[in-house]
């Protein structure tokens, strides 16, 4: 029994918090979208040896055709596609002390090089999949008007202009560099993707100021990656593969001018693919805005099922989807949501004729016998993954519709 001024203290938690162990759950799922849509669709090949690719590409019927008379013949009309292929790579550091410490389930969660190895395969994912749907620069996005705030020892805020936002190309953590020419390296540190903003902390030793209008490219890629979406299918001029664009090799192309999107200017860009090129569009692609948009519009064609389990009174109704299809004289084909779509752009595609032609041994670097390279003067290990290759898009059978309303 307590005497004098003496507070009784009852055994608790707080004051032995040391005697007590912790209980940990599972580990947490991803809190981002790792989904690659298209980067699944698309043919693969690993056999690009040599100098460069090079085929043929017919662009128009040989020979003369007439009546009454024979008619004077004439050859057809034949470019060379030809492209090279472009490093692209993922890097992965490992400090070996902490590969001991998680050498088995009792030390971490997960095995240190195993996670390493998948995340960083997750991470090269992503990244090809913002190539895929790039413009062939290595473009992010561009700093938008009044778009800087310096908040002083480096640290900025860019507002990221609204023609050039697609919230997948940015992460946290992703090193960059701003402006077109400049090699400083900045590190992504926050993303507001409801105002369309990142943070970023200048790295130490570089002194690149950003500025509105500047582009930002992922670390060391301007102009130095694969061709994408954006960059041939949207194309009304230049070159692409050493071939001019024009008729007919031309992606079909409509312009919105900020029209929301419909059934109707569906069926006109997909007709109009199979009407030029003799091919129908196999898939369709567009961001999240547009899909919700074409949802519900189609509202009153969506089909309600009741699950057997909720066949009775008390089940009011269950709201849901189970997907959307566009018909084309071929059939139906789908219309699938991907978050490295730009928002204003709805694609209709035929994946038959978009190819990542790879060079062999695309994977993780073992030349040396194994993945893991000793850094020099280190006590750390380094992998590489990744490879050299090119996405061929041949832009005659695909089509795009683009400024659509946001």
């Amino acid at each position: 029994m307590a005497t004098g001024n003496a507070a009784e203290t009852a055994f608790n938690l707080t004051d032995l918090t040391n005697l007590y162990k912790i209980k940990y759950g599972k580990r947490s799922e991803n809190a981002y979208n790792s989904a690659n849509v298209a980067l699944g669709r698309i043919k693969k090949s690993y056999d690009f040896v040599g100098k460069k690719m090079e085929f043929p590409m017919e662009l128009s019927f040989q020979g003369g055709v007439g009546a009454g008379t024979l008619p004077e013949a004439n050859v057809g009309e034949v470019e060379d596609v030809n492209f090279t292929a472009k490093k692209v790579y993922a890097r992965a550091l490992y400090d070996r002390e902490s590969i001991k410490a998680a050498a088995s389930s009792e030390g971490a969660f997960f095995q240190n090089t195993a996670e390493t190895v998948r995340k960083t395969v997750e991470s090269f994912n992503r990244w090809a999949s913002i190539i895929l749907h790039g413009d062939g620069t290595g473009s992010l996005g561009t700093v938008a008007t009044g778009g800087v705030t310096d908040n002083g020892g480096g640290d900025y805020d860019l507002v990221i202009s609204d023609a050039t936002w697609i919230a997948a190309n940015w992460s946290k953590r992703d090193f960059i560099n701003i402006e077109s020419g400049n090699t400083d390296l900045f590190e992504i540190t926050a993303v507001d993707k409801a105002n369309k903003t990142i943070s970023v902390q200048r790295a130490s030793g570089a002194s690149q100021v950003p500025a509105a209008g500047d582009v930002i490219f992922m670390q060391g890629s301007e102009n130095n990656v694969p061709q994408g979406l954006r960059g041939v299918v949207l194309a009304s001029s230049g070159t692409k593969f050493g071939v001019s664009i024009a008729d007919p090799y031309i992606s079909q192309q409509i312009d919105a001018s900020s029209a929301t999107i419909t059934p109707d200017l569906i069926n006109q860009i997909v007709l109009s693919v199979e009407e030029e090129s003799g091919q129908t569009p196999n898939m369709a692609l567009c961001s999240y805005t547009q899909f919700r948009k074409l949802i519900n519009q189609l509202d009153d064609q969506k089909r309600y099922n009741l699950p057997p389990r909720y066949q009775s009174d008390a089940m009011k109704g269950v709201i849901s989807f189970r997907g959307v299809e566009v018909m084309t004289t071929q059939g139906p084909i789908g219309v699938f949501p991907d978050r490295f779509v730009r928002e204003d752009l709805f694609y209709v595609l035929n994946d038959n004729f978009i190819r990542a032609f790879h060079r062999p041994g695309f994977g993780w670097f073992d030349d040396d016998g194994t993945v893991f390279l000793r850094v020099a003067d280190s006590d750390e290990y380094e992998a590489r993954y990744g490879g050299y290759y090119e996405n061929y898009i041949a832009p005659p059978f695909h089509g795009v519709i683009s400024n659509l309303s946001a």
